[in-house]
């Protein structure tokens, strides 16, 4: 049976651990060559490059800084030929904080990462993917960037952003014909190595369906998304939260 993403090339930022790793396994599984990328290399990063060494490799990118995103998709389409995926995967979630007490430092950091870097993302990885036959971009946003809670207005702020971020890309590239197709996925809590054992079950608590979800459950919607069988999905978002925000 021929791998969903085979011959694709696929780069996710922000996919050294957690989210994103899971993600970059699913590509891989599929067949993908998959370049991960984030500012260092952990444990369970070394293993999975050594697992996969004829598909997968490490990249830094500084998803704020717009020449490293010119120069890795420019290098990426050098090398493979080719640009078929991009996931902008990387995010940071601060601590809980009134609106009252934000500080525009911390304000500005969390638009800076959740944010710009997606646009940054977009704007380069449609660039390289029109030198090719088009592709897939894939913006990881949250359940958050739906539902809102009180003390996350930096958070919310920056994940509705890029919910509509997303749409407004995929018009553009339908527009114009590019052959792009843009969608967000919106993960609820989902478990990783950074998830104490008790935040677990506390999270799992609020989730209707009685536990959270796993990096796989998101890499496997974004194996859809990055493959033909969506040729006709653009500007969707897939809920991805056990039924958190249907509640």
């Amino acid at each position: 049976m021929t791998a969903e993403l085979e011959n694709k090339v696929a780069l996710i930022s922000g996919s050294t651990t957690g989210i994103g790793l899971g993600i970059a396994q699913c590509f891989v599984d599929e067949g993908a060559k998959v370049i991960i990328t984030g500012h260092r290399l952990h444990d369970e990063t070394k293993m999975f490059l050594a697992d996969h060494a004829d598909s997968a490799e490490f990249q830094p990118l500084e998803v704020t800084d717009e020449t490293n995103w010119s120069k890795l998709t420019t290098d990426i389409v050098s090398k493979y030929g080719h640009l078929d995926i991009l996931v902008n995967n990387a995010g940071v979630f601060p601590q809980p904080v009134p609106i009252d007490e934000e500080t525009l430092e911390d304000w500005n950091h969390v638009m800076d990462i959740n944010l710009t870097g997606t646009f940054l993302g977009i704007k380069h990885g449609m660039k390289a993917m029109r030198k090719g036959e088009g592709g897939s971009i894939i913006n990881i946003s949250s359940v958050e960037g739906i539902v809102a809670e009180p003390t996350a207005a930096a958070y919310n702020a920056s994940k509705g952003g890029s919910r509509l971020l997303t749409k407004s890309a995929a018009l553009d590239s339908a527009a114009n014909n590019y052959g792009i197709r843009v969608n967000s996925v919106h993960p609820g809590f989902v478990k990783t190595d950074m998830i104490p054992d008790e935040v677990e079950q506390a999270t799992s608590k609020l989730t209707p369906l009685g536990h959270i979800g796993k990096p796989e459950d998101i890499g496997n919607i974004c194996v859809y998304l990055a493959s033909d069988k969506s040729k006709f999905v653009a500007g969707a978002e897939f809920v991805v939260d056990g039924g958190f925000s249907a509640r």
